[in-house]
């Protein structure tokens, strides 16, 4: 597919995965052995992926991403994001915290006819942790 096209899939990943919660797109983009490399996670396909989204869209009921920028060349994309929610449940290991959150991450994605194959996330979750736990 063409930088553009992938560009445009990227974003709809985006949208509709994170904003929307629309779980089917995750089966109509990720391809069924995409790696994903997460912070502090190695996932295989979209069940493993639905299963770590449930895990923070649990944290983070509200949970929203707003992408700021893409950048493509060929099969690969990079998206610098931003996210906020507040911190509600308890899927992360401890107590919610009802502080809200906000941070930045990229992701580089890597498509094929159509498809997401590989993805890396980037991100500081240790420093997210440590503010929600703090006194």
């Amino acid at each position: 597919m063409s930088e553009p096209e992938n560009s445009a899939l990227a974003r709809r990943w985006f949208e509709e995965v994170w904003n929307v919660r629309r779980a089917e797109t995750v089966r109509e983009i990720m391809d069924p052995v995409c790696e994903g490399h997460m912070e502090g996670l190695e996932i295989c396909g979209p069940d493993d992926f639905l299963a770590a989204r449930a895990t923070l869209l649990e944290a983070f009921p509200d949970f929203r991403v707003t992408v700021e920028s893409v950048i493509a060349e060929g099969d690969d994309v990079a998206v610098r994001w931003s996210a906020n929610g507040t911190h509600r449940g308890e899927s992360l290991g401890f107590a919610a915290s009802n502080r809200p959150a906000a941070f930045r991450g990229i992701t580089w994605m890597t498509f094929r006819d159509g498809r997401m194959v590989r993805g890396w996330d980037a991100w500081n979750q240790g420093r997210l942790l440590q503010e929600l736990q703090a006194p």
